[in-house]
C-alpha cells in the first residue's frame, strides 16, 4: 500500500467517528429537549412548535409591518414580567405610550365578528384605555351607529357591541368609533348577514381546533375558509394561548399575538368567530378543574381573560363565573360547545359536571334546528391514544348518558365534532339499533403531528390525515322531506380530502 494514502485514511476514519459521536449526541439532545410526545411538534420539517417565542412567531409569516412588531416587543416586556399584568398597564410604560403615539394607534385590538344572524351581529374591539365605542355601519345612502359600549377595566378593555335591524342575506361595511373618532382600517370591514330561517340558501360553517398561535398567521388557510362562504367558524380550543398556566400576563400576550397576525385581522374582521377552550389555552397539556398547585382564583383569572378575548353570546354560569359552554344558532344549525376543562375533579361523572351536563339536556330538548352540531374539545371516541385525556378515561358513562339522553328522546341530527388531538380525524360511532352517531375532528388548523392518523383496527374510521393544514366544514342542503349536510375536511389548497353527504333521517334515533 503506498504509504500516501495511510495518513488521509486514518483521517477518515477519525472524521467518521467524529460525525457519529456527533449525530448520537444531537440525537440523545433532541430526545432531552423534544420527548415525543406528540403535540411538541409543529407541522411535519416545520421550525413552528410549544415553546417558539411568541415573538417568533409575529416575525414567521413576514405579513406582519414593522410597527406591529416594535408595538408587540413593547408589550411582551410589560406582560410577560408581571403573572398578573393587564392591557392596562400597558399605557403605563412611557415607551409603550410614546410607540402609540408616533404609531397614531386608537385600538389594541379588532374588530372581531360574532353572535351572526339574518338580521343582527356584535362586534368586539379592545381599546388602549377605557373608552367609548361605536360601529358605524352604512347601507346604500344610510347610516346607522349603534353603542354606546363602554371598554373598562374590568372589561380588560374590550368591548361588545350588538347590532340589529339588519337584513338578510346582505354585506354590510362597518367602522369601529372611539371617543367620537371613526377609526381608519387597512382591511376590509364587512358583516355578512345569513339567509332567512326558511330560504332556500345554503348555510355553511366551517370548525377546527389547534392552530397553537402559529396557525392563526396562515393568511392561505383562513381566506380558503373565507373565500369558500363560510357564515361562521368554530374554534375548539387550543386557539391562541400556549400552555401559561395562571400567568394572566402572558395569556394576555398571546391573544394580543392572535390580534396583531395580519391573516387573523383581516379574517376576524369578516367571518363571525365562536369559540370554546380546550387544555392548552386553559392552563397546560392535559390540565384541568384546578390543577395540582393552584387555585380556584387562578381558574377564575384563567377564565375572565378568555371571557373577554371572544365574543360568544355567553359563558357558561355566568352568574356564578364558571364555564364557559354556549349555545347558539346559526341558521339551520343548533350550536352547543361544551366545556369539558372547568368542572373536572378527576372522579368519575366530572368531565362536564352536573350543573353542565343538566344544562346540556335542556338545550338538546330545546333545539328547533333540523341539524344540532354538538362539539367538545376532546375527541369522543377512544380509538386515538387509547381515550387519553378525554371521554373514555375520564367518563365513559357520562358520555352514554349525553348518547342515551339523545336516543331515549328522539333527538334528530346531532353531529358531533372534536379536537385536541393533533391531525384530523372522522368515525361513526355504532349503537345498539341501526341509528348510529358521527364524529368530525379536525385538530389540524396548525398542521400539527399527532398520533396516529390511521390504524387498521379502526374499523369505524372515516378519513385520518396528520401533519396538513384543514379545517373542517358542514354545508346545510335544505329539503321538505328530509334535509342533508355535506362534511368536508378541505387542504388549505382547498382540495376536498374527505366529502361526506349525511340526511338528516340517518341521525335520527
Amino acid at each position: 500500500m503506498n504509504t500516501r494514502h495511510i495518513k488521509p485514511q486514518k483521517t477518515l476514519i477519525r472524521k467518521t467517528i467524529l460525525t457519529v459521536d456527533l449525530c448520537f449526541t444531537w440525537f440523545l439532545l433532541m430526545l432531552l429537549f423534544f420527548p415525543s410526545h406528540a403535540q411538541n411538534f409543529g407541522e411535519q420539517g416545520h421550525p413552528m412548535n410549544k415553546s417558539t417565542d411568541s415573538r417568533e412567531i409575529l416575525k414567521y409569516w413576514e405579513t406582519t409591518p414593522d410597527a406591529d412588531q416594535a408595538l408587540y416587543e413593547s408589550a411582551y416586556q410589560i406582560l410577560s414580567s408581571n403573572k398578573y399584568g393587564s392591557y392596562a398597564d400597558l399605557m403605563t410604560s412611557d415607551s409603550f405610550k410614546n410607540l402609540v403615539r408616533e404609531q397614531g394607534r386608537k385600538i389594541l385590538a379588532g374588530p372581531m365578528l360574532g353572535q351572526i344572524k339574518a338580521n343582527k351581529a356584535a362586534v368586539w374591539v379592545r381599546t388602549l384605555q377605557p373608552s367609548k365605542v361605536e360601529v358605524e355601519i352604512k347601507h346604500r345612502e344610510e347610516r346607522f351607529i349603534f353603542g354606546p359600549v363602554y371598554a373598562t377595566i374590568e372589561t380588560d378593555l374590550s368591548a361588545v357591541i350588538e347590532i340589529d335591524g339588519l337584513k338578510p342575506s346582505t354585506r354590510y361595511p362597518y367602522k369601529i368609533i372611539v371617543n367620537g373618532k371613526v377609526i381608519p382600517s387597512d382591511v376590509e370591514q364587512v358583516i355578512t348577514t345569513l339567509p332567512e330561517l326558511d330560504n332556500s340558501e345554503k348555510v355553511k360553517i366551517a370548525f377546527g381546533s389547534c392552530p397553537h398561535r402559529w396557525g392563526l398567521g396562515n393568511h392561505k388557510l383562513l381566506e380558503r375558509i373565507r373565500k369558500r362562504g363560510n357564515h361562521a367558524m368554530l374554534l375548539l380550543g387550543d386557539i391562541a394561548v400556549q400552555d401559561r398556566n395562571d400567568h394572566l400576563g402572558l395569556h394576555r400576550a398571546d391573544y394580543l399575538l392572535r390580534d396583531l397576525l395580519p391573516a387573523w385581522q383581516d379574517f376576524a374582521s369578516k367571518v363571525p368567530v365562536y369559540a370554546s377552550w380546550d387544555d392548552h389555552d386553559y392552563f397546560d397539556n392535559d390540565k384541568a378543574g384546578i390543577p395540582e398547585g393552584y387555585s380556584a382564583k387562578d381558574r377564575h383569572g384563567v377564565r375572565k381573560v378568555f371571557q373577554h378575548s371572544w365574543v360568544n353570546s355567553s359563558y357558561g354560569q355566568e352568574s356564578l363565573s364558571q364555564g364557559i359552554f354556549t349555545r347558539e344558532r346559526i341558521g339551520p344549525f343548533d350550536i352547543i360547545m361544551t366545556d369539558n376543562r372547568f368542572y373536572r375533579t378527576g372522579k368519575k361523572g366530572s368531565f362536564l359536571g352536573k350543573s353542565q351536563m343538566d344544562w346540556l339536556k335542556e338545550q338538546l330538548s330545546d333545539c328547533k334546528g333540523p341539524f344540532i352540531i354538538l362539539s367538545c374539545g376532546t375527541m369522543w371516541s377512544d380509538y386515538v391514544s387509547d381515550g387519553k385525556d378525554s371521554w373514555g378515561v375520564n367518563d365513559p358513562d357520562g358520555r352514554e348518558e349525553i348518547f342515551k339522553y339523545i336516543e331515549d328522546n328522539g333527538i334528530s341530527g346531532v353531529l358531533l365534532i372534536s379536537g385536541d388531538r393533533h391531525g384530523a380525524r372522522g368515525f361513526t360511532i355504532p349503537r345498539k339499533s341501526d341509528f348510529g352517531f358521527f364524529e368530525f375532528e379536525a385538530a389540524s388548523l396548525g398542521a400539527r403531528v399527532g398520533p396516529p392518523a390511521k390504524d387498521p383496527s379502526w374499523n369505524t374510521q372515516l378519513y385520518g390525515i396528520d401533519g396538513e393544514f384543514a379545517f373542517g366544514e358542514f354545508t346545510f342542503l335544505p329539503s321538505s322531506d328530509d334535509p342533508a349536510v355535506v362534511f368536508r375536511l378541505v387542504g388549505e389548497d382547498g382540495d376536498h380530502i374527505f366529502e361526506r353527504t349525511i340526511k338528516r333521517s340517518e341521525l335520527t334515533p
